[in-house]
């Protein structure tokens, strides 16, 4: 039970995170986190604003979807982030949000292109889009699937929003930050680029590569 009021800690700060980093209003959007060895999921209440969230709040799960603990609703998306666990090895935590700059790559169903350096550091190239699916059932979870690239944490859903991934709660939401810091970066290089009329090109797939391989063991950091 230890393991698993830690999970519950780092769920909770994790989706709070969501919340004072900005990349979600109201109640949408969260976060969930997995345990492997006891296949249970902890994850937000569905509709509980993030301000009052409490540790109590949060519900577990198991990978049928039955409540096995909490006294909560669990997040409508928990189909979706069950889904994703089941079928992506070594994904231990999810976060979902509609971040402004995210959604609106989304929304005009585009992936984010890897157009700079930082990017190809954290995410080895362009953040990919899945076509839209309705909430029905486990179909969002089945179409980021669908549409993940290995070693990539962050899938769009085109007209909804944002799903990233990780090794624990924290980097899930970590990816949802770098994701929208990128969003940014793009969209104002596309429109400065329009604006001026230059010609704005990704980086080459060696580029990437390169910049990507450094970052994950290849000399970066202590």
């Amino acid at each position: 039970m230890t393991k698993l009021n830690n999970l519950k800690k780092e769920v909770l700060k994790a989706n709070i995170l969501l919340w004072e980093w900005g990349l979600v209003v109201g109640t949408q959007g969260n976060v969930s986190g997995y345990d492997p060895a006891s296949n249970l999921v902890v994850i937000k209440p569905s509709g509980l604003p993030y301000s009052a969230l409490k540790i109590e709040d949060l519900v577990t799960i198991n990978l049928e979807g039955k409540v096995v603990e909490g006294k909560r609703k669990p997040s409508v998306d928990w189909p979706h982030h069950i889904y994703i666990y089941k079928k992506i090895f070594g994904i231990t935590g999810i976060a979902h949000t509609h971040s402004p700059f995210a959604t609106a790559f989304a929304t005009a169903g585009l992936p984010i292109k890897c157009l700079t350096t930082g990017q190809a550091d954290i995410f080895g190239g362009e953040i990919p889009i899945t076509p839209y699916v309705d909430n029905k059932e486990d179909y969002i979870g089945q179409a980021i699937v669908k549409g993940y690239r290995s070693h990539c944490p962050a899938v769009l859903l085109q007209q909804h929003g944002l799903f990233t991934f990780g090794e624990g709660p924290y980097q899930a939401v970590l990816s949802a930050r770098f994701t929208e810091y990128f969003a940014q970066i793009n969209l104002f290089a596309i429109l400065l680029a329009k604006t001026f009329h230059k010609n704005l090109m990704p980086l080459s797939q060696e580029e990437i590569k390169k910049w990507y391989e450094r970052y994950h063991g290849g000399g970066y950091g202590q």
